[in-house]
């Protein structure tokens, strides 16, 4: 037993970790997932129902967020790497050049469906409805304008961000603190909430949204750096933290998937943002105006090599499962159309491979 031991160190020691490797992934029994804490919900129940269909194990799922699952994802081909990243927003170039210098390069992508950034508090709190994505933007920008809130504000003087309290940026906010409860830079609700929220206020400004094209890397920093001084305060991936804190802080605002506001309405209420209601008909349409696709992205060489990869691929991309009657939409999924979900469908069970 210690000669076998000892040849499978040599074996390491003398780099044929790939052989090694392949049988080791070949013995492992359970799929491992990583990924955003926004598609986490969805893949658990797809997860559990794959069990109770199949009888095999039920696969093991952690929300590390979408930047998080993307570096796991991209590490390597080998056992100690997963079988599939969930993510609320589109894999990077980077990313994916990631993946391919580290031996990733067949990977399929699967959009999931939909869903909105809810800022939302406790029921027993304020009336937010008067937020817009400029308010958004004076709020949680780590820099704004001079006179952000005049006629004549200053296009040449950007300043750090000096408003504390929501009713200096806007009377018909509540006259209260602003703090804001929120995901961490390796959540795509974050990425989303930087791109889609406070870039989308920052363009309220003419001479912001015209440095785009002048200046596109300043233009990126100043429109979506978050404030760093307590403000807004980082929650991890737990976006069940998030609901427990803002029901000790009325006041607060919480920043989540539109999936956990509809599972958590006796306790919180979501914003209007721009006059448009948060609901599953606004997000569908597109008129609600902070919301993001949701995808998860398989790697192609650990299918036949761990159990169940294909059958758990099925079972979510079943009409049943995210089509407009399926079981995700119960939970909050908001599904794409009828074509799109043809195409990720037929994409995923041919292990059709991405091309960015």
């Amino acid at each position: 037993m210690l000669n076998k031991i000892l040849d499978k160190r040599t074996l390491v020691a003398a780099g044929l970790v790939a052989s090694t490797l392949s049988v080791s992934v070949q013995a492992r029994d359970h799929i491992e997932i990583v990924g955003s804490s926004t598609v986490f919900p969805f893949a658990t129940v797809v997860a559990e129902t794959f069990g109770k269909k199949t009888g095999m194990p039920t696969p093991k799922i952690e929300s590390t967020g979408s930047g998080g699952g993307m570096k796991l994802f991209c590490r390597g081909s080998g056992i100690e790497t997963p079988d599939i990243t969930n993510a609320s927003r589109r894999m990077k170039l980077s990313e994916y050049q990631d993946c391919h210098k580290n031996g990733v390069t067949d990977i399929t992508e699967v959009l999931v469906g939909y869903d909105g950034i809810a800022i939302a508090n406790a029921k027993s709190g304020p009336n937010f409805d008067a937020l817009t994505r400029k308010s958004l933007y004076l709020a949680l920008a780590a820099k704004v304008p001079a006179g952000a809130t005049g006629q004549g504000y200053n296009k040449e003087q950007m300043i750090d961000n000096p408003f504390k309290n929501w009713s200096e940026i806007d009377p018909k906010l509540p006259n209260v603190a602003i703090k804001v409860l929120g995901p961490p830079p390796t959540s795509g609700t974050r990425d989303a909430l930087q791109e889609l929220a406070i870039e989308g206020g920052c363009k309220k400004f003419p001479h912001m949204k015209a440095m785009k094209k002048t200046d596109k890397k300043q233009y990126k920093k100043l429109c979506r750096t978050v404030r760093e001084d307590g403000l807004y305060v980082e929650m991890g991936e737990n976006d069940n933290l998030i609901i427990a804190k803002l029901a000790n802080e009325p006041s607060a605002l919480g920043v989540f998937g539109y999936s956990f506001l509809d599972q958590n309405r006796e306790k919180v209420k979501g914003a209007n943002i721009d006059g448009k209601e948060l609901n599953f008909e606004n997000i569908a349409s597109g008129a609600y105006p902070v919301s993001r696709p949701l995808f998860f992205y398989v790697k192609n060489s650990h299918r036949g090599k761990i159990k169940g990869m294909n059958q758990y691929i099925a079972e979510f991309v079943s009409e049943d499962t995210f089509g407009e009657e399926g079981y995700l939409v119960d939970k909050g999924l908001i599904p794409s159309g009828a074509v799109k979900r043809e195409q990720f469908a037929s994409d995923a069970q041919n292990s059709t491979n991405l091309k960015l």
